[in-house]
């Protein structure tokens, strides 16, 4: 990986490999344990900032997978059913594990089929179907080789019979380390009977460099876009979306190219998301329509609403039905109510605007006063004319009138005009005398 953390700690689609692994586990059980080794102290500070019920315990040597996982079972209850995952292998879903297991077992053994399986380790089974070895390829006979089932290193198995077999398990090998494939081969012979679950390729692929680690964002891409096209959602081209966390979708949404959608985004029906575009935990009701370059963050936007192009919305964010946000516009903490607009090259700051009320361009709400953020209030039906400054703390009440250019540093009353703007002069001929 040419890197300096753990290789678990490589990014994925906006999150980290061991974030998806853990991400797939909670689904499944709250009881998870993480085996550390390598730059233990990054990992750990990772999983206390972001997984805190997750325990963690250290392999001291790395010695082999049967070793780690060995590791962490004093963790878990002879009644427990144990599953291992790898977090190198982030794509595997959580229903593709539940769907796979059943109550009348003890042991799974989750399996793909390759057409080229050269390399991996391959499923031998007896006649009932069971698991009795895993064969790795160099001492696999010819027959041997031909079968495409492989063992993907993930399985789920009854907590007491996984110690006995682990307790069984020697390094009596090349590498002298300690592997989870032998318990296969010592479960069969101690009458452990452990069914092969066939899953698909992608969901096991893993990365061990950078190249393999861009293959897995495309193999990621290809999912989401595919939990999208099943939503209903109409996509421009599913290779130019990708989806960083968790959407839902009414009937008849559109995505165009290059849009991001990371944390939770929901829409409503009839959404557009226009090209290039960032949505991170939004909310959009039914109708809106968010156009090309625009930058949304932890907003909720209304219904019948048009954001951009280039409108940038961050934390805090509320825009009410049939709302309009122009180009180059910003909003941190505001409000925008219905059917008012602002609709170019405005900044609006721990704002609250009324109904139907029009924000000029070029104005800007002064909300930080070198210490401390204070809040702009405006009235419904109200204008504030171009490239005017609202310095906060200030109220504009409803049906009210801000000059063109004016700096409005007190409280404008309803129906009142305000103009805050220094007297024009014209002097007649002063540029002929100056040259």
């Amino acid at each position: 990986m040419q890197t300096n953390l753990p290789k678990v700690l490589q990014p994925l689609a906006g999150k980290y490999l061991i974030d998806h692994v853990l991400n797939t586990a909670s689904q499944i059980s709250q009881k998870i344990s993480v085996v550390v080794g390598y730059e233990k102290e990054l990992l750990i500070d990772h999983l206390s900032l972001n997984h805190n019920k997750v325990m963690t315990v250290f392999q001291a040597q790395q010695i082999g997978t049967a070793d780690a996982v060995k590791t962490g079972m004093p963790n878990s209850n002879q009644d427990d059913m144990v599953l291992v995952l790898y977090g190198d292998v982030p794509l595997i879903q959580a229903s593709t594990i539940l769907d796979g297991i059943d109550d009348q077992h003890d042991a799974f053994i989750f399996t793909m089929e390759l057409n080229d399986p050269t390399g991996y380790g391959r499923v031998i089974k007896n006649t009932d179907g069971f698991a009795t070895c895993i064969i790795e390829e160099k001492d696999a006979s010819d027959q041997e080789k031909k079968i495409n089932e492989v063992f993907t290193g993930i399985l789920v198995m009854r907590s007491s019979a996984l110690n006995e077999l682990l307790a069984l398990v020697d390094n009596k090998n090349a590498a002298g380390e300690y592997y989870l494939t032998d318990v296969i081969k010592i479960g069969y012979e101690n009458n452990v009977k452990i069914k092969p679950v066939s899953i698909d390729p992608n969901e096991v692929v893993g990365a061990n460099t950078k190249a393999e680690l861009e293959q897995l964002e495309t193999i990621y891409r290809d999912m989401k876009a595919k939990d999208l096209l099943e939503m209903g959602i109409t996509l421009s081209d599913v290779s130019r979306v990708d989806v960083r966390g968790e959407v839902s979708a009414g009937k008849d949404c559109s995505i165009d190219i290059n849009a991001i959608l990371e944390g939770k985004v929901t829409l409503g029906n009839n959404v557009s998301i226009g090209p290039n575009v960032l949505l991170k935990d939004v909310e959009i009701g039914d109708n809106s329509k968010i156009e090309a370059f625009s930058h949304i963050v932890s907003t909720s936007i209304g219904s019948n609403c048009n954001i951009g192009p280039y409108a940038r919305l961050r934390e805090g964010t509320t825009i009410k039905n049939d709302a309009r946000v122009g180009n180059f516009v910003e909003t941190k903490k505001t409000t925008l109510g219905q059917g008012s607009k602002a609709s170019h090259l405005a900044y609006l700051g721990d704002a609250d605007i009324g109904e139907e009320t029009n924000i000029g361009a070029g104005t800007i709400t002064c909300n930080y006063d070198g210490k401390n953020k204070n809040t702009t209030k405006v009235g419904k039906k109200s204008f504030i004319g171009t490239n005017s400054s609202l310095v906060a703390p200030v109220e504009i009440g409803d049906n009210a009138y801000v000059g063109a250019g004016s700096v409005i540093t007190k409280n404008v009353e309803d129906d009142a005009l305000a103009i805050a703007r220094g007297k024009q002069v014209n002097k007649s001929g002063w540029s002929k005398s100056k040259k």
